[in-house]
Order: structure tokens, then C-alpha cells, then sequence
């Protein structure tokens, strides 16, 4: 099974615990200048040399200090400029002057619908930019079903938005999902190909072999774990089509579990089976390979 792009330690941070873990063998400046795109050599400097900078807790000035697989480098906040990451239903785990990336929790909805304007990932981001600067906005350039949690990116000004989408194939290097489904798959990995339209009476998508039916949708999977009649796939998607892995996974006869819309009659964990767990894409404005992971739900791995 073959995905686009190379997969590299470009982005050397993970976020973890307000901090950021070290992948790769290097140095403290070019560690932060990879990890840090919205800050140049000058930014970094400053915060080295005011002690903002901390590697493993304690405070570090030196630019050239090699930094160790394992350890973690965090920036202490300044006094007064202390913005909240984490909101109910989402944490944001990147932000830069370019983009956001958030990990979301299932039942907060991406965007506004008819029924709510105001309990959505996007209202609360644009309340968190706002309080920088009142004209600061943001903009969706993808988004997760309701009771789908995972990695979502925003972008923070209409140009970026418009790059990123217009640019999407071959901006994303990888999107992977876990996905719990009802049932033992015959074949433990491959490959689902078909052509997708949305009802519009309905608002059910629909799966056909007909090219002319639809979009084309490719997704990738592989079984990581069963038991006690479920499984939990590792889905990779090659195209980003509306509910593609909820209607793949109910072509195959396994439909993710919570799923009532696409033929699930069980829902163990009370909520969706389906997670956005890895979001790898090249930076907008660096140019740099930057990839993002969100843990698994505690409830799949009780499951398991």
C-alpha cells in the first residue's frame, strides 16, 4: 500500500504537556526554528536570552545546547501573556500566525449548522484569536463530522485557506483515522475504491461502482487489534470524501460502531467509533513537513 509524500522528522516537537518532545538528535536553536515556524532566528534569540526557554524544567540560554531524543523543551510564559489552549470539546495543539491545529472531541461540531451558531470549534477559535486582536479571524479548511474527534487545521487568514484547499492533494501527506467496527474483516488489510454522492433528500452518501455516479474515493486499512467482535482498523484516506470511511466500512459489511446512519447496530462507547489520529502536511508558508498525532480514545482502547 503506497501513500504520497515522504514521511520525515522535519518537524522534530510533538506538543506535550504545554512542552514539546524532542525526536531527533540536534541543537536547541535549530530544534526550535524547525519547530517553530511562526518564530525566525531573532524571536528565538530573545526568548533565550530573557530565559523563556526551558529544556526537562530548567531554564537554558545557550542557542547551541544539544539537545536529546526523549527530552523536552517548553517556552514559559510571558507575565500577562497567557492565552487559554484548551476550551470545552477542543485543545489546541499548534498555533502559529499562519495556522491552528486543534484535536477535537467528539459531539462538538466543526462549524455552525441550523441548529447551533455558537458550540462549534470555529466559534470558540475565533474567541481565542480575538483576544490578541479584536480583527484577528479564522477559517475552516476541512472539518470532522460531529461525533468524529481528532486533528482538525484552521487557517488563520483567507490566503492561507485558499493555498491549503486549492493545494490539498498535495499539501496532505498523511491522514490517518482509528476506527472501531462491528465484526472480524475477512481480509485484515486493503484497499476500498468507489464513487461517492449525497442524497440530497437524504443527506445519505451513497456508494457506486459507477464513475459517473459520483467523486471517486480511495481508503486504505489494516487491522490493529480484535476482540470480543470488534475491530480497530487503521484507516489512511487517499481522497477526502464526506462520510468516505463511514461509507466504505458499511460496503465492506463492518460499519463503524455508534454509527446508525450507515448500519451499526451497537454502540459500546456511546459515541461515534472514529478518530482523526495523524495529520501530516507541508507547512503553507515554511515549506516544512509538519505532523501532528492525537492520542487514541480511551474508550476504543478499553475495548481492546
Amino acid at each position: 500500500m503506497k501513500f504520497k509524500g515522504k514521511r520525515t522528522v522535519a518537524s522534530q516537537m510533538k506538543p506535550r504537556d504545554n512542552g514539546f518532545k524532542v525526536t531527533g538528535d540536534t541543537e536547541l536553536m535549530l530544534f526550535m526554528i524547525s519547530a517553530m515556524p511562526g518564530k525566525n532566528r531573532n524571536n528565538i534569540k530573545s526568548l533565550l536570552k530573557d530565559k523563556f526557554v526551558e529544556v526537562d524544567g530548567k531554564v537554558q540560554t545557550q542557542f547551541n545546547l544539544p539537545v536529546r531524543v526523549g527530552q523536552t523543551v517548553s517556552i514559559r510564559p510571558r507575565k500577562g501573556s497567557v492565552q487559554q489552549t484548551n476550551y470545552k470539546g477542543l485543545e489546541i495543539i499548534h498555533e502559529d500566525k499562519d495556522i491552528i491545529v486543534i484535536n477535537k472531541e467528539a459531539g462538538l461540531l466543526s462549524m455552525a449548522n441550523n441548529k447551533e451558531k455558537n458550540k462549534t470549534a470555529y466559534a470558540l477559535l475565533s474567541a481565542h484569536v480575538k483576544k490578541a486582536n479584536a480583527d484577528n479571524k479564522v477559517y475552516i479548511v476541512h472539518r470532522l463530522d460531529r461525533e468524529t474527534s481528532g486533528l482538525i487545521l484552521f487557517a488563520k487568514n483567507e490566503e492561507i485557506k485558499t493555498k491549503l484547499q486549492e493545494n490539498w492533494n498535495d499539501t496532505i501527506q498523511e491522514r490517518t483515522y482509528i476506527a472501531v467496527v462491528e465484526g472480524k474483516l475477512e481480509q485484515p488489510s486493503g484497499t476500498i475504491t468507489s464513487y461517492l454522492v449525497e442524497s440530497e433528500a437524504s443527506m445519505i452518501v451513497h456508494s457506486s461502482q459507477n464513475p459517473k455516479k459520483g467523486k471517486k474515493a480511495i481508503t486504505h486499512y489494516k487491522t490493529i487489534n480484535f476482540k470480543k467482535g470488534f475491530s480497530m482498523l487503521k484507516v489512511n484516506l487517499e481522497t477526502g470524501r464526506k462520510n468516505q470511511i463511514r461509507v466504505h466500512m458499511q460496503d465492506l459489511k463492518h460499519p463503524v460502531i455508534g454509527d446508525k446512519k450507515y448500519g451499526s447496530t451497537c454502540s459500546p462507547v456511546e459515541r461515534l467509533g472514529l478518530h482523526a489520529q495523524v495529520l501530516a502536511f507541508t507547512h503553507p508558508v515554511t515549506g516544512r513537513l509538519v505532523r501532528y498525532e492525537s492520542p487514541i480514545p480511551k474508550k476504543f482502547l478499553g475495548m481492546f
